[in-house]
């Protein structure tokens, strides 16, 4: 197994509360982190029929073979486990008793909430960053990192990207979505997640895409919902204060793997990933998603920002840093040019005061330490230094 970054964050967690629930993607590599990590405890599979029909018809009876603490894989199966689970940890309240897992966030975290407020740690696991792919040897370039994307599966057993991301989205994504919620129309809903895929980057427009895939507002949001519940998609949540400039504060769309974005597009090679008109965008959100699993690899929540205001002035990522914000400005090009530091000296520009430093992340080599604005390489994000140099 890759040595996952979360995996101490895991370990500490598990020796403070009795219950450590893990969030994250299909495919992320939950299973496989908690089994190694706690290779003693019983492990019940609740994706097993069997396992979780006794889970449903009998969960005393299951708990009670699990006394002595368990890794209860894919909890959402089983709905009122959690309820249950609070009596046994409110009598014995071991760290580390019982890990869950699970897929769904949001109906997991309803359940778990309820009835383990106070009992349980929550953290989130997504695929691979930077720095775990590249401990598999050294990365590609941008355009083959983005093609693969970043799904434990593809890079542990070399599959062929396309071929895994195709059964990735049949198996899992549909097959999820349609138990969460009766999505009858296939076609449609395929439609509504490729579109979502060449919005990558932008301002989220629900009716936009309601109109473009034929469906109603409701229906699009209430899909878009899905996509979030299921760990495909996350609204990046624009930054604003009290001010009387106009600032946009409406997200932007961004996929937790970016290899499934490009393959919703319909690339299937890094030549074509190269060329798509799409390359700035898929590459921005490579970036982002790296941050993000960055910090909830930290065991943090995942506060993040952008900026954009009426007249255009843009900044693509802030990390809160106390009161102020780290400003991180993403470009696909190779060769820097005056214009990736427009948007960052607008913003220091506007706010003063809210600036506690920022960088450029480009798609070139190498480094240059500037004085004002420091300009990275993306693949510094896999590296100590570059990882140190954000918040």
């Amino acid at each position: 197994m890759i040595p996952r970054d979360l995996a101490p964050v895991l370990q500490e967690r598990a020796n403070q509360y009795p219950v450590v629930t893990l969030t994250g993607p299909r495919q992320s590599g939950k299973t496989t982190l908690c089994r190694a990590l706690f290779p003693d405890k019983l492990y019940i599979n609740l994706e097993d029929p069997d396992q979780r029909r006794l889970a449903i018809e009998d969960p005393r009876g299951l708990l009670k073979m699990a006394a002595g603490g368990a890794i209860l894989d894919e909890i959402q199966r089983a709905p009122e486990l959690p309820s249950y689970l609070q009596g046994m940890v409110d009598d014995d309240p071991t760290p580390g008793r019982f890990i869950l897992t699970g897929s769904q966030q949001f109906e997991l975290m309803r359940h778990v909430t309820q009835s383990l407020a106070g009992r349980t740690a929550v953290l989130r696991l997504l695929p691979f960053s930077l720095a775990e792919l590249a401990r598999l040897g050294p990365l590609p370039d941008a355009a083959a990192a983005i093609h693969s994307g970043f799904l434990p599966r593809i890079h542990d057993r070399r599959l062929d990207p396309p071929v895994a991301l195709a059964d990735y989205f049949a198996t899992y994504v549909e097959r999820d979505l349609r138990e969460l919620s009766a999505v009858h129309e296939l076609q449609r809903f395929e439609r509504f997640v490729r579109l979502c895929a060449g919005r990558v980057g932008q301002i989220l427009n629900l009716s936009g895409l309601a109109s473009d895939a034929g469906i109603s507002h409701a229906t699009a949001r209430a899909w878009f919902d899905l996509l979030q519940t299921s760990h495909i998609v996350f609204p990046l949540a624009p930054w604003f204060t009290n001010t009387n400039k106009r600032l946009v504060k409406s997200p932007k769309l961004y996929f937790h793997d970016v290899g499934l974005a490009a393959w919703l597009l319909g690339i299937r090679t890094p030549e074509q990933v190269a060329r798509d008109p799409l390359f700035g965008a898929l590459f921005e959100n490579l970036v982002v998603a790296d941050v993000l699993k960055r910090q909830f690899n930290r065991g943090e929540p995942g506060e993040m920002y952008f900026f954009r205001d009426a007249a255009g002035h843009e900044v693509d990522l802030l990390l809160p840093v106390g009161r102020q914000c780290h400003a991180i400005e993403i470009k696909a090009g190779a060769t820097v040019n005056a214009d990736y530091f427009r948007g960052l000296k607008s913003f220091a520009r506007l706010f003063p005061d809210a600036v506690a430093g920022g960088k450029v992340i480009y798609g070139g080599e190498p480094g240059q330490p500037r004085s004002d604005w420091p300009v990275m390489p993306w693949r510094d994000l896999a590296r100590t230094e570059g990882l140190n140099a954000l918040p």
